[in-house]
């Protein structure tokens, strides 16, 4: 593990761009080739004559909306964030440089299917063309993108699997005696966002015999825009886009729809190792044998006030994978899904199938490790897929924690089965949902049973929203997209049915001496009052709110068994006191930030888009709007996670519903959206906040899908690199 400094003699400053005149030629032809579209909303519909034209078209589309945010999905996805950012960033590009070698992942571009080469091709060109023609923006670092960098970020989810690295771990491990007070910034899984949900309604329960899907992603605000793209080889997809890549993430064409929800399938294994230097190498023992580690050198850059430094680190591999961490003695390596090429593919191919037995086939790709599928069409089939990459393991080890890597009956045997994974295909009931939820209630009383399948299939236990989802699902029927909207922002909180009452029993537990008894009678009988109910003006759902939230923060002492449902057992086993205490303790908060314990959850809950950095800002003194909805911790289907922070009293939302889309499969489509926000990062475009107020009141859009309906709402039409206006006619 050699660890070493090294100064490089570079400059931050970056030279001109420049581009060769045959690379000038090839992206003026794609640009002839390509046509956008900016409707009233400033959404981009991308024509091209070839997928390629389309892909070019749309990276060029986004780099007008947010440049900034592609850059920087590339960047981390390269390992290279410490160059921008400094050396906080160096384990974070580690942890990516275990998988990410640029000279590997070239190879794979070269080896890929020509039609693949052909879409990263027009992915660059699109990327650098529009750099060409707006030399007013500055890339932070990558000021030419080549084609081979789309394999770095191949799938989409807004955590990859290589985020449950620990940065800490690595550092511990790798680097311990460099920058002791540097400060490393681990993912919370558990912190909002919490996930998506993802509704389908057979014909059966719709009022006009067409398949409906609700597409609910909760992600960090304006982390996907919309997009549509469209070619005359059959590409006719709508929906959200994770900044810098060429394929809907969650979306819909004319045909099917799919919805992704963050899986707890089990795609993620840890293996301890038993390590022994021999003749100055190291080695590991697997079954009677001894086998060298793998050394790869891996060089890291980060910037440091005006230079670029340079350290070099040794990572040992397993034919596990790579050595993560140091635990009991044992060295421990992680094994996942490293399918850069196959999961491009099936990230793309999906968008262009037609029926459900295409998407089934490019399912069995099976490299969409990290998400579940709530899938429908226009046959009228709905179908739930929950995980897609899950490796076959012996049953007899536990899979939760770190297995023995030595002994052999711990390897993977290969991949599972579409099959044999939990899958529902138009269960009797006549819905599917899934929110991010035991896939054990996906179908209400036709859903999957736990005894048929191994137990890390699912490890997802159930929580408030997919406790609401089966509520607002089960017996109804004539669905419409309004109606179906309606559902998805039912305002019922879950999780206070077994609080309240618990408080209530403990308000009456109080003696009549107990001077509380007398101080807490009216917020108390408000809380009797409240339906339990999000909506702008309600008090009751301030004060509920501001409670549990208190009483989350008292009971983290409380072990609680891994598979109890978090709201049933606070309302077991938190004590009377912890209870009265939470709630003396939030009607002080109350009161200290707001004036008074009576305020209603619209004028805390608020939100606000001031800038288009990636970290969000927030401002008390300047314009927001009210919200009625809230965390989906709470059970809220519409999630707004919100919270103060440390310049401001009124709790601000920041991740949540981002886009929102209902589809119905007709004959016809028919769409509605809803973005937070606006297309653009730019505040100074009219799409910057556009959709906001709509947004904060549950109000969606009409999806302008056919030509004609993108045409009759045009507000300006472009090829690339022509001069045009971004403004509303």
């Amino acid at each position: 593990m050699l660890k070493k400094s090294i100064l490089l003699l570079l400059g931050l400053s970056c030279s001109l761009l420049s581009f060769a005149q045959t690379d000038l030629a090839r992206w003026e032809l794609r640009s002839q080739n390509t046509e956008i579209i900016r409707d009233q909303w400033g959404i981009p519909h991308v024509y091209g004559k070839t997928d390629a034209d389309a892909v070019f078209g749309l990276l060029y589309a986004q780099c007008e909306d947010d440049f900034n945010r592609i850059e920087v999905n590339f960047i981390v996805s390269q390992g290279r964030m410490a160059e921008v950012e400094g050396s906080n960033q160096l384990y974070a590009d580690l942890r990516m440089k275990l998988y990410i070698d640029e000279e590997v992942v070239k190879k794979e571009y070269e080896n890929s299917p020509e039609w693949l080469q052909e879409l990263m091709d027009a992915w660059a060109d699109g990327i650098n063309y529009y750099l060409y023609t707006h030399p007013e923006t500055k890339p932070k670092l990558i000021t030419k993108f080549e084609p081979w960098m789309a394999l770095t970020f191949s799938e989409g989810s807004i955590g990859g699997d290589i985020e449950t690295i620990s940065q800490t771990d690595l550092k511990k491990f790798y680097d311990k005696d460099f920058g002791n007070n540097l400060t490393l910034t681990e993912r919370n899984f558990d912190e909002e966002p919490r996930g998506s949900n993802g509704f389908a309604i057979s014909p059966s329960k719709t009022k006009n015999g067409n398949a409906l899907l609700l597409i609910n992603p909760h992600t960090s605000f304006y982390f996907r825009p919309e997009v549509h793209m469209v070619s005359e080889t059959g590409l006719n997809a709508y929906g959200a886009v994770t900044w810098g890549q060429f394929f809907v993430y969650q979306g819909f064409n004319e045909f099917n729809g799919w919805m992704h929800t963050s899986s707890k399938a089990d795609a993620i294994d840890h293996f301890a190792l038993t390590v022994a230097e021999k003749e100055g190498k190291y080695q590991y023992r697997f079954g009677e044998e001894w086998r060298a580690l793998e050394e790869k050198t891996i060089k890291l850059k980060y910037k440091e006030n005006d230079q670029i430094l340079e350290r070099e680190i040794t990572a040992f591999y397993s034919h596990h994978g790579p050595v993560i961490r140091e635990e009991s003695g044992k060295w421990i390596a992680i094994s996942l899904m490293v399918e850069r090429e196959k999961a491009l593919t099936q990230s793309f191919k999906r968008t262009k199938t037609k029926n459900h037995h295409e998407y089934k086939s490019v399912m069995n790709l099976k490299t969409n490790s990290s998400n579940n599928t709530v899938y429908a069409d226009r046959d009228g089939n709905i179908v739930y897929y929950h995980g897609n990459f899950v490796p076959i393991r012996n049953p007899e080890f536990d899979w939760k924690g770190v297995v023995d890597g030595s002994n052999p009956e711990t390897d993977w045997k290969g991949l599972h089965r579409l099959e044999e994974m939990i899958y529902l295909h138009n269960p009797t009931n006549g819905w599917i949902q899934n929110c991010n939820s035991s896939p054990f209630t996906a179908a209400g009383p036709y859903s999957p049973k736990p005894s048929d399948y191994p137990s890390y299939v699912a490890w997802d236990q159930e929580n408030a929203r997919g406790l609401n989802a089966v509520r607002v699902l089960t017996g109804k029927k004539n669905f419409t997209l309004e109606s179906l909207i309606e559902t998805a922002y039912d305002p019922y909180l879950m999780a206070f049915e077994p609080l309240i009452p618990s408080l209530f029993q403990a308000y009456e537990n109080l003696s009549n001496k107990n001077p509380n008894k007398a101080k807490l009678r009216n917020p108390i009988q408000v809380l009797r009052d409240w339906d339990k109910e999000t909506h702008a003006e309600s008090v009751g759902t301030s004060i509920a709110i501001f409670w549990a939230t208190q009483l989350l923060v008292d009971t983290r002492t409380l072990e609680r068994p891994e598979n109890a449902y978090v709201f049933d057992f606070l309302a077991e086993h938190a004590s009377d006191e912890m209870k009265i205490s939470a709630l003396e303790k939030a009607l002080e908060r109350l009161e200290n930030d707001f004036g008074t314990w009576k305020t209603p959850w619209g004028e805390i809950n608020r939100f606000q888009r001031i800038t288009g950095n990636i970290a969000s800002e927030f401002d008390d003194s300047k314009a927001s709007l009210p919200v009625g909805f809230t965390s989906s911790q709470w059970g809220s289907l519409a999630a707004f996670g919100s919270r103060p922070y440390t310049n401001t009293k009124k709790w601000y939302g920041n991740v949540g519903n981002s886009f929102v889309a209902v589809v119905e499969f007709g004959k016809t489509l028919k769409a509605k959206s809803i973005l937070a926000g606006g297309q653009s990062g730019d505040p100074s475009s009219p799409h910057f906040d556009d959709q906001a107020e709509m947004y904060s009141k549950g109000v969606f859009k009409d999806v302008n899908f056919y030509r004609n309906d993108v045409e009759k709402h045009t507000a300006f039409q472009y090829k690339p690199g022509e001069k045009h206006t971004l403004q509303q006619d």
